[in-house]
């Protein structure tokens, strides 16, 4: 008890709140980079539902079809399932084999790359369609919307979930480095 009488209980420790929000924002990372590439995967087995929001020459080139826009796809869907197994090595036992200087920078890095490229794009989507800024050509106010709204944002939310899960292995293992710098 205090000096009012209230009996006060200790509060748990940072550390084990960012290991609770680092958790729970690497399984969502997880599951976002998993749903995002299947979406990939579903244009590079042929399918065109959606194409249309994503505009440009990214929309003529699905279209077009042929070996070059599959392995295109094949590989941005690669890419984003290595992104959720990534986002699970930070709370996973078998993420134990990468040693913690690599998993730190490998997801530092990509959480950097997701919400910078995220944001960007986000950020100018939303100034051309608001008008702010008049872009010299034309613009597919559609799937500029779509990219403001749902692809653009994807990375971005993906990005940010990615960067929690980051700091939340950090503060985890950061007790635990001390002796072992490369080990989790």
């Amino acid at each position: 008890m205090d000096r009012t009488g209230i009996e006060r209980v200790p509060s748990a420790p940072a550390s084990s709140a960012w290991s609770v929000v680092g958790t729970a924002a690497a399984y969502a990372a997880a599951v976002v980079a998993f749903a995002y590439a299947l979406v990939s995967l579903y244009w590079a087995v042929g399918g065109h539902g959606l194409v249309s929001t994503v505009g440009g020459y990214v929309e003529q080139f699905a279209r077009r079809g042929g070996a070059v826009p599959v392995l295109v796809a094949l590989a941005a869907t690669a890419l984003k399932v290595a992104g959720g197994l990534l986002a699970l090595a930070l709370v996973r036992p078998w993420g134990r084999v990468v040693p913690r200087r690599w998993l730190l920078l490998g997801s530092a890095g990509a959480s950097v790359l997701l919400v910078a490229y995220g944001g960007l794009n986000v950020l100018a989507g939303v100034l051309v369609l608001s008008g702010v800024i008049h872009p010299g050509g034309s613009v597919d106010r559609t799937a500029l919307r779509w990219h403001a709204g749902v692809w653009d944002l994807w990375f971005l939310v993906w990005g940010i979930l990615l960067a929690l899960a980051t700091i939340g292995y950090w503060q985890r293992t950061t007790h635990r480095s001390a002796t072992a710098p490369d080990q989790h």
